[in-house]
């Protein structure tokens, strides 16, 4: 992906995600209200806490971007270490913690009233876990639409995912801990196994094994982005099936409590922003190149939410209000970020050039 592609390397499917998003919510809801036994029949369909059908459609969407994942970009880990320290702080120091405390904050003071107590809990719960992953895929979209140093971003993604083997579960089990809900220590691991490291391994093999045997007129990369392209549908229909399936399971609570979706929807918009403007603004600070602000900001913006679902439905079911506050994510998250993008872009003269 070069890094001064503009925006013609965005797909269709990219671009109009909330769209395809919001139809499949729509026809998960309703599917779910019509043939709720199907439903039910695929919530049984599980062993060891993980839901089978839920795990093959996440793995279909996680395996395509571990394939991006470049490990010898770690060896650039020190080249202009600005933008990296930025987003690790945020990332990992600051971002779980603030989406924790807003989801306390709302769940349990400002919408005490029109939540039960327990709902509350789950709903808190979904948050932290897209509090504390952070974006591994759709960061690439976001740092293109910036015409961000597309390197860069790729030794971003690359040191976070190997964090995130080691961090995602301490820091999940330390805030749902402070939160009172109990931690289960196995499904928490057994998630990060499944979920990251398992596809994260397949990726590497499979990139390995493209970059080896690439044609010298075509090279190792372009042998990549073809095999990705390649598979990248396998990854939609993964996504756009995982919300059918948990909007069927959640049909009859929305159509109950319509403003549901709103409510779940205002800590993670508040969150978005925030978390958005400490980072940009500490790269403006700085004097970090824009081409590396815009995308520094914009990953610890961004959430892994299949692990955040994934991990959502092991921990709490498939019909929680956890799985529901991490699908409402996903919804948020684009056009969140694209506003976010379009206001990086008309900001990009008050950062230095390259």
């Amino acid at each position: 992906m070069s890094s001064d592609s503009g925006t013609g390397g965005i797909g269709f499917f990219e671009k109009f995600l909330s769209v395809w998003v919001a139809l499949c919510i729509a026809a998960g809801i309703g599917l779910g209200n019509a043939a709720p036994g199907i439903f039910q029949t695929l919530a049984g369909l599980e062993y060891a806490s993980v839901n089978l059908v839920v795990a093959c459609l996440i793995w279909a969407m996680v395996y395509p971007m571990m394939v991006n994942v470049d490990f010898a970009s770690l060896r650039h880990i020190g080249d202009r270490p600005k933008g990296l320290i930025i987003t690790l702080i945020v990332n990992w120091l600051i971002k779980p913690f603030t989406m924790a405390a807003l989801g306390v904050l709302f769940f349990e003071i400002v919408f005490v009233d029109m939540i039960s107590p327990r709902d509350a809990q789950e709903y808190i719960g979904g948050l932290i876990l897209l509090g504390a992953a952070p974006c591994t895929a759709m960061v690439f979209v976001w740092s293109q639409l910036t015409r961000g140093d597309a390197t860069y971003t790729l030794v971003q993604v690359s040191v976070n995912d190997v964090i995130m083997i080691f961090a995602f579960a301490p820091i999940v089990a330390l805030l749902l801990g402070v939160t009172d809900i109990s931690v289960p220590w196995e499904t928490l691991l057994l998630s990060v196994g499944l979920y990251v490291v398992i596809p994260l391994f397949a990726g590497y093999v499979t990139r390995w094994q493209l970059v080896s045997h690439a044609r010298q007129s075509e090279g190792g990369e372009a042998a990549v982005a073809r095999f990705v392209s390649r598979v990248k549908p396998f990854s939609v229909i993964g996504l756009l099936a995982t919300v059918v399936l948990l909007f069927g399971f959640q049909g009859n609570i929305i159509i109950d409590q319509p403003l549901l979706i709103a409510l779940i929807a205002a800590p993670l918009i508040i969150q978005s922003y925030g978390i958005f403007f400490i980072a940009y603004g500490a790269a403006w600070a700085w004097r970090v190149p824009f081409n590396v602000a815009a995308p520094c900001a914009l990953i610890g913006t961004s959430n892994f939410f299949e692990l955040a679902v994934a991990v959502a439905i092991s921990v709490f079911g498939l019909e929680s209000g956890a799985a529901l506050a991490t699908v409402v994510g996903v919804l948020v998250e684009v056009p969140v970020m694209l506003s976010l993008v379009a206001f990086a872009n008309r900001t990009r003269n008050f950062f230095p050039g390259i």
